[in-house]
């Protein structure tokens, strides 16, 4: 389906939204990572264990959805391009910013980290292939979310015929019809949890490093097929908005099943594989619940929804680098905590929003940062012409120089 040929009838605008809300969520989630008790670049001298399981229950679901709803976007953007083209596509809008993202970036987040290591930024340049991070300095931080999805877009690239052919949609008529029964796409569990059990005695810890992370990119690569097969149908999101009670209801029961492990320490046969079940159970459940609420009350058209939609993406990679620098400087100055809290917030959202704003006026950095280059018109008037020896005035061909705004669809 080519997305250019979507109506505004048919688009799902929810999931504009939706994405919006995800990567947003991520910046206020680095802002929790200063101030909860787990390790990170920059960290407040008070800490707050109450943040530990918050943040840790809404880790469990938010990245997940983030590559379901990046499956639902591929879906759309692939529209009727080869294979070749999707490929120069992704390259673009995926590999040219995450290469220029560690080299600009990234090193600033390792500086500042390390900063009584070394003399200066530039200093720290010098070593910047001093063996892998966290013990080195080379790293990619939070450009494994792009380096995965680019890693995913590879993956699939071979059967992006495939997905045109008359077979696929014969079977993928088949899970729709599966997934629209009542509570129906509970029959993902089975897939997403053997999986995860088998790849997780191999590849235990969720390292961001690609090499050795089978498990977890597993797990984000069924979440985007998911998004890719079943949300790009209308039917299914249509029946998970009118389930989306339950799904709450078996998000509900499963987060107080894995917090009783926590609180309660339980020790029995298979307890840690409960555990991780539940943990995906909860993933798949509030993504449902919250893809069937997005659906009911934000499936709607704003003016600023293109803007924000546009946005996001350099949103996310400035995002990060942002809030540390700012953070560091603002712990510096011995505020009272939720001072520092509400500060560090609110500069590192004008900076990024400020940084974004000057990227978007020149097309070199929007190439950079993963945006589709502005169009121009040129001016051509016509001042009159000779036809037969007599002047004849034509009327003036105006080509205006306004910056003509992409019309594809801005995706991650």
């Amino acid at each position: 389906m080519n997305s250019q040929a979507q109506t505004k009838k048919q688009r799902q605008y929810f999931i504009d939204w939706l994405r919006i809300g995800l990567i947003i969520s991520v910046f206020f989630f680095h802002i929790g990572m200063i101030f909860n008790p787990w390790s990170w670049h920059i960290k407040s001298e008070e800490t707050f264990y109450f943040l530990e399981p918050i943040m840790h229950w809404l880790h469990l679901w938010r990245m997940p959805l983030l590559f379901l709803v990046s499956g639902v976007g591929t879906f759309y953007a692939l529209g009727f391009r080869t294979t070749k083209q999707y490929l120069k596509e992704r390259i673009t809008r995926l590999f040219i910013p995450f290469i220029v993202g560690i080299f600009t970036l990234v090193p600033i987040q390792v500086y500042i980290e390390k900063i009584d290591q070394f003399s200066s930024l530039g200093n720290f340049y010098i070593h910047m292939f001093d063996g892998i991070y966290p013990v080195g300095n080379f790293s990619w931080h939070h450009l494994w979310f792009i380096l995965y999805l680019l890693f995913i877009s590879i993956i699939i690239s071979p059967f992006i015929k495939y997905t045109r052919s008359g077979h696929f949609n014969m079977v993928r008529g088949k899970l729709i019809a599966l997934a629209t029964k009542r509570m129906g796409l509970n029959w993902l569990f089975p897939i997403i949890i053997g999986s995860q059990l088998f790849l997780r005695q191999y590849f235990p810890n969720s390292t961001h490093a690609l090499f050795n992370d089978w498990a977890y990119i597993t797990f984000y690569l069924l979440f985007f097929i998911i998004g890719f097969v079943l949300f790009t149908s209308d039917k299914v999101i249509n029946a998970v908005a009118k389930q989306r009670r339950l799904y709450v209801f078996q998000t509900v029961i499963f987060t107080i099943l894995m917090f009783s492990f926590w609180i309660f320490k339980i020790d029995i046969i298979g307890g840690p594989n409960i555990y991780a079940a539940t943990e995906m159970i909860i993933a798949l459940s509030c993504g449902l619940a919250v893809i069937g609420y997005c659906k009911v009350y934000f499936n709607k058209d704003h003016k600023f929804r293109k803007i924000l939609n546009t946005a996001i993406y350099p949103f996310y990679l400035l995002h990060q680098p942002i809030i540390i620098i700012v953070g560091y400087v603002i712990l510096q100055w011995q505020l009272p905590v939720a001072v520092n809290a509400i500060l560090i917030t609110l500069v590192s959202l004008l900076f990024t929003i400020g940084l974004y704003w000057i990227i978007s006026e020149f097309n070199i950095l929007r190439i950079v940062f993963g945006m589709k280059k502005k169009e121009f018109k040129k001016v051509l008037l016509a001042q009159g012409t000779f036809v037969n020896s007599q002047r004849v005035q034509l009327q003036p061909i105006i080509l205006s120089t306004e910056k003509i705004k992409p019309i594809k669809n801005e995706t991650i």
